[in-house]
């Protein structure tokens, strides 16, 4: 299973590889894979502050900060 988002800095497309990271509050950045080109890329880390679903609406807070901290 995998989830496609975008990054807000530049609109690219990135496949998330590993869900548990994105839910997971404590985790700061995301594993993804970014689809440009025909090519299948290398695999890296994104924070997960700079990720949007493809509509533009922001993550759920409850993924990508700890209840109480800004």
């Amino acid at each position: 299973m995998f989830l496609k988002l975008r990054d807000a800095d530049d609109e690219s497309l990135v496949e998330v590889l590993d869900l548990r990271q994105l839910l997971d509050p404590f985790v700061a950045d995301v594993l993804v894979r970014l689809h440009a080109g025909e090519e299948l890329q290398d695999p890296g880390p994104v924070r997960k502050d700079h990720l949007v679903f493809p509509s533009g609406e922001v993550l759920p807070r409850c993924w990508v900060q700890l209840s109480g901290h800004d």
